[in-house]
């Protein structure tokens, strides 16, 4: 049997053996290979066309062989790049950020960039740290999904350093950078259509008092089809709370339908008019905005305006790489489609 004495002494000789153990080297790899410290450098940083395929063999057999892993910080220091890309989000607990950056990191996966993503928790202090963070760590670029930080901060911490950013969906990006949107006039509009087909003339609309450039679009074409004193406004955050707590100021409001510019205060909807023995759409007809997966997981189904929301995030993460390698060219916009989906929340007027 082994003693616990000869188990320590195994235990420091295998202590030893790691410490006194040499990091493999490119110089390590180009001997092995019999080339040069330059050539074997360039081919694995990806420039490796001008050698011959041979060479590029052997290379890779030396480094398979002595199990050579680049630096990644020398590395970082050659190629003036850190393959990353800092994401900023307002509130991750949102379903449609989810989305979002999911259809982001499909892109930069493709492109071999890593996604660092921070969620601000819709504050602006966290916002502005983040980005003066992210610019020190050495990021590539920026896509900022965030109405909060002032495009002061901007001007100052990224277009100063001359980083590559986009922005996106809730930042109106005022001539100062690219940006992806979806077109929330439309959806608005569409939404306000649908009701008003219903047979419905009375309608609350639910959304935050100091609502983001997007939102307001989306009252603005809602706006298109009811009038002034045919829309009563409420007052909600963009949450499933607010949506519950929105749900008694309805009640005591003259409308028959109510469009929730977020299927997050719709959903908070459903359970607020439930506490008050209301049922839709019997008693209210509830439209939403984005069509979140949840929308078909509640009873009834909620009707709402549906967002190319993955498609939104692969759109600015291509748009942003596009950047990176031409960054002289013109700013871009691009505006994405929206579109009814019907579902069982809403119903004619009787």
């Amino acid at each position: 049997d082994v003693c616990s004495s000869d188990l320590k002494i195994i235990y420091q000789l295998g202590v030893v053996d790691i410490m006194n153990k040499k990091k493999v080297t490119i110089k390590d790899v180009a001997k092995a290979a019999g080339v040069s410290v330059t050539t074997v450098s360039q081919s694995l940083n990806g420039n490796g066309s001008r050698f011959s395929p041979r060479t590029i063999k052997r290379i890779q057999r030396a480094k398979e062989k002595l199990g050579y892993e680049p630096d990644y910080f020398a590395q970082r220091m050659i190629m003036k790049k850190s393959k990353m890309i800092g994401v900023l989000v307002p509130d991750i607990t949102n379903p449609f950020f989810n989305s979002l950056v999911r259809g982001i990191e499909n892109v930069l996966y493709q492109y071999d960039f890593m996604t660092m993503l921070c969620n601000a928790d819709m504050d602006q202090g966290k916002e502005d740290r983040y980005l003066t963070e992210l610019t020190h760590r050495g990021v590539d670029g920026f896509i900022i999904a965030s109405s909060s930080i002032s495009n002061e901060a901007i001007q100052k911490i990224l277009r100063g350093e001359k980083f590559p950013f986009i922005v996106l969906d809730q930042k109106k990006s005022e001539g100062i950078s690219d940006a992806v949107l979806t077109d929330d006039f439309s959806g608005g509009q569409q939404a306000a259509q649908h009701l008003w087909d219903l047979g419905h003339r009375q309608v609350a609309v639910v959304m935050p008092e100091n609502a983001t450039e997007n939102i307001q679009n989306r009252l603005r074409g809602f706006q298109t089809v009811f009038g002034e004193d045919e829309i009563v406004r409420v007052d909600a955050e963009l949450s499933k709370k607010s949506g519950r707590k929105a749900a008694q100021a309805v009640i005591n409001s003259p409308a028959t339908a109510i469009f929730a510019v977020n299927d997050q205060i719709a959903l908070g909807l459903y359970l607020g008019l439930a506490d008050q023995g209301c049922r839709i759409p019997e008693d209210y007809s509830v439209i939403g905005y984005d069509n979140i997966d949840m929308c078909e997981y509640v009873v009834p189904q909620l009707t709402t305006i549906a967002q190319p929301i993955f498609e939104l995030g692969q759109t600015t993460a291509k748009m942003l790489i596009d950047r990176i390698e031409k960054p002289n060219k013109q700013w871009e916009e691009e505006l994405l489609p929206v579109q009814l989906v019907k579902r069982f929340s809403t119903a004619r007027l009787n």
